[in-house]
């Protein structure tokens, strides 16, 4: 089995709060047209005319060259985490995803990048998974790249 995660408790705590994303700056404020705008809290939608934040993220504890750097979208507000269980919402808004693996110190494992059809996001992570030196597999936007969520094993 496998668990999908949100984005990083503190992390988003600290954007809602005013406080700097990976650049040094405050999340930008907008409104959501309720299209494309997949909250890394809720792993939902931001709801049609509801606040949002913009920010720069970078889902890794380091700076090395494979530690990717892009933008995300969260609720402004305060928001129900999402509870890891099956497939959340944000996946089954495109066609496609790219997954990757990575190892536990944070590197791509080369080989395991793949434009992923929606339905086969979960299986391709469990083979993913299923090799030892994947730890988690990131799944990301096929066409723009951003971080969407973190997939591990279930323990």
């Amino acid at each position: 089995m496998i668990t999908f995660h949100a984005y990083d408790t503190a992390t988003i705590s600290t954007l809602r709060a005013g406080g700097p994303d990976v650049y040094g700056n405050p999340a930008e404020r907008a409104t959501s047209d309720g299209k494309g705008k997949p909250c890394r809290c809720c792993l939902n939608q931001v709801p049609d005319g509801a606040d949002m934040l913009i920010a720069a993220a970078r889902p890794f504890p380091d700076l090395h060259p494979y530690a990717e750097t892009g933008p995300i979208f969260l609720c402004a507000d305060d928001c129900d985490r999402y509870a890891g269980d099956g497939v959340p919402d944000i996946l089954r808004t495109s066609v496609q995803y790219l997954l990757k693996g990575y190892s536990a110190d944070h590197r791509i494992v080369y080989g395991t990048g793949q434009i992923t059809p929606a339905s086969d996001v979960s299986e391709y992570a469990e083979k993913l998974l299923d090799m030892d030196d994947v730890a988690f597999v990131d799944v990301r936007s096929a066409t723009n790249n951003c971080f969407l969520t973190r997939i591990t094993r279930t323990i």
